[in-house]
């Protein structure tokens, strides 16, 4: 999630605004007349009306004009300590403070009057969770090469009424969002509220907070929910606040509707065009809005993309149970005691790992290569090998222990072969070779296609035949290529070289696995619509799916999946998710590294979750003596978490 500096001059409120958002403007300002408005519109468009009896009638009255949007920066900051201030806004049952701290500023320990959901968005602080104070972080995302794949982190808390509270900012200083349950008096006393009442309702909801109480998460571990195509939120819940960080794709469109709960947004990245009664207003980064219950509203995504806060009170019972279905499905896969774990640091441990890539489990080992890349994404075969590890050593204690089986060669995707060996891709070599399990190779498997070299062949797939499948997509340092293009390949059991997708028919083929029946080739795309890349595509950011003839030939392209796409990506109108090593589950599902975490759906392309970690993973596949096991290749790291299923193993058998 990309969060904006609250003190940012946002673009300013301009002077002469749209007919339709004067009109709406003077309706806002006459209750009757946006109630009338309002009423007419839920007549003439036949819009469903949700209603609940649980709203309190009497109330704080909101801090901010009914559907008009403002940049938050117009607000006042409000001192709440020496060094901290807030842009405070709030409705009538929640409030929002953007909090600034200078370097070591404190908000000293108190015990809170009210629920509180707090999320770091820049910086650090310590926070004080019961006797002790804990580092919550917020971390940028590294921008990716060839020798940095850093992934973001928002650390965050649910903290309830009556616990202690204090919060100190680390050396840099820091940044904070916190959302309270109900608006807390002192807060608002010193914003200059007056004829507070003497107290705010807070009656019970039926919903329960969606994480425990005091405990630190990052908000990239929240799994998104879909709350219609193309509009997805990582959901966090208190008994009286529901936070939605929402994800809308570019172009996308919220249709006119209305809900009973009241709704403060604000907009965190891109741009919309909110509808808001029978008016619009375009609203970009830092601009906040006001939708009190019942007002019909609705919108239209910018090509950028779009990502929100929404808070809405009370919270919304029809987006809790969308986010329990959709942590049941993730949880099918991933237990919910699973935690990621860091099997081996090749920058810390044994002869050193680089860039891992395309790792196979075969005879209670791990099998991958480490290539030799520069930050540049120039390789070097002298720096690069083949690697086997053995984690016998972690179920004992101790440390996951590997060594290379050959170096000099520049490998890159690798499979189990029915005889035992390898077939591994000697990307810079220009070569797919069989390798045994010492790391000697044993012969050439395929090196030309057409009487001229392969460029780079970078990903294969053994099919229960023995054919290859292999992807180049000339991912290699020649500037002058062999080939007409980035291509796919099938090498057969007892035949010569085939070319089963054409040149450029993908801006960048990358990953690719067959499903378990063997009946259907799944193949991504890693990069598209790039000024730095040299072919768009409409590939962009889908993996595709292809049938399987019986000679190995392809028929019948079709988008299987759609991968999510990160902010940074949205921002410059690209369609890059980086995917790569892919792999599937007995049950066919298929998982994704990505930009964005190891991406997971189902066997129809449904999304099922993802799986977060600190480096973004590059390859992936299933191991372990039951093989639930799955096992993530992350630059010079690796990294593994247990599952629910059982993972397809290589090389298939018994399948025609």
């Amino acid at each position: 999630m990309t969060f904006r500096n609250p003190r940012i001059a946002f673009r300013p409120i301009p002077a002469v605004m749209a007919a339709g958002v004067l009109v709406l403007s003077a309706a806002c300002a006459k209750g009757p007349d946006w109630a009338a408005k309002n009423k007419q519109l839920i007549a003439s468009q036949k819009l469903t009306v949700r209603t609940r009896d649980d709203i309190p009638a009497a109330g704080l009255k909101p801090g901010l004009a009914d559907g008009i949007v403002i940049p938050i920066a117009s607000l006042p900051e409000t001192a709440l300590a020496p060094g901290v201030k807030a842009r405070l806004y709030w409705g009538k049952g929640n409030l929002v403070a953007w909090l600034t701290f200078e370097p070591g500023a404190t908000i000293p320990a108190e015990t809170l009057p009210a629920e509180r959901i707090m999320v770091v968005t820049k910086g650090e602080v310590a926070q004080l969770l019961g006797e002790r104070s804990v580092p919550m972080r917020a971390v940028p995302r590294e921008a990716p090469d060839g020798t940095h794949g850093g992934t973001p982190k928002n650390e965050f808390v649910y903290l309830e009424k009556g616990a202690p509270n204090g919060v100190q900012a680390g050396p840099a200083g820091a940044e904070i969002v916190e959302v309270y349950w109900p608006p807390r008096p002192d807060y608002l006393k010193r914003a200059g509220v007056k004829d507070l009442p003497a107290e705010l309702p807070a009656p019970a909801f039926p919903v329960a907070p969606t994480v425990p109480p005091g405990v630190v998460g990052d908000l990239h571990d929240i799994q998104f929910t879909e709350l219609q195509p193309g509009a997805n939120s990582r959901l966090i819940g208190g008994r009286g606040a529901q936070l939605s960080f929402l994800r809308m794709s570019p172009g996308m469109s919220f249709a006119a509707h209305l809900h009973p709960e009241e709704q403060l947004m604000i907009v965190l990245r891109g741009s919309i065009e909110e509808l808001i009664l029978d008016g619009s207003a375009a609203m970009a980064a830092g601009d906040l809005l006001y939708l009190p219950g019942t007002m019909v509203h609705g919108g239209k995504v910018g090509d950028t993309g779009c990502d929100v806060l929404d808070v809405f009170f009370p919270p919304r019972p029809d987006y809790e149970a969308k986010r329990q279905d959709r942590e049941a499905a993730f949880r099918t896969v991933i237990p919910a005691d699973a935690r990621l774990e860091l099997v081996v640091d090749g920058s810390k441990q044994g002869p050193g790992l680089i860039f891992t890539e395309g790792p196979k489990w075969l005879d209670g080992k791990l099998y991958f290569s480490s290539m030799g890349f520069a930050q540049d994404w120039s390789g070097d075969p002298k720096k690069s090998a083949t690697v086997v590890l053995d984690p016998a050593g972690l179920e004992a204690g101790g440390e996951a222990a590997y060594r290379y089986i050959q170096q000099g060669m520049l490998t890159n995707g690798l499979v189990p072969l029915a005889n035992g060996n390898l077939a591994v891709c000697d990307m810079f070599g220009h070569r797919l070779v069989e390798m045994t399990t010492a790391g000697r190779v044993v012969r050439t498997l395929a090196s030309h296609y057409g009487g001229r070299p392969l460029d780079g062949p970078n990903d294969v797939v053994v099919d229960a035949r023995g054919g290859l499948y292999f992807t180049d997509p000339q991912f290699t340092p020649e500037p002058e290529k062999s080939q007409p293009g980035r291509s796919v390949y099938y090498l057969p059991p007892d035949g010569p070289l085939k070319r089963v997708i054409e040149p450029n028919v993908f801006a960048m083929p990358n990953g690719l696995v067959l499903t378990p029946d063997g009946k259907t080739l799944l193949v991504n795309n890693t990069y598209d619509n790039e000024t730095f890349w040299n072919v768009d595509t409409d590939k962009d950011n889908f993996i595709w799916a292809y049938d399987v003839a019986s000679d190995g030939t392809l028929a019948n392209p079709r988008k299987f999946c759609e991968l999510h796409l990160t902010p940074e990506v949205l921002d410059r109108r690209g369609r890059t998710t980086s995917a790569d090593g892919m792999t599937v589950d007995a049950a066919g599902r298929l998982y994704v590294a990505t930009y964005l975490g190891l991406q997971i759906f189902d066997a129809r392309g449904g999304f099922v979750g993802v799986v977060n970690s600190p480096v973004f993973p590059v390859s992936v596949c299933f191991g372990g003596d039951d093989m639930k096991t799955l096992y993530l290749a992350a630059y010079d790291k690796i990294y593994r978490i247990r599952t629910n299923v059982t993972g397809f193993k290589y090389p298939p058998r018994g399948r025609p």
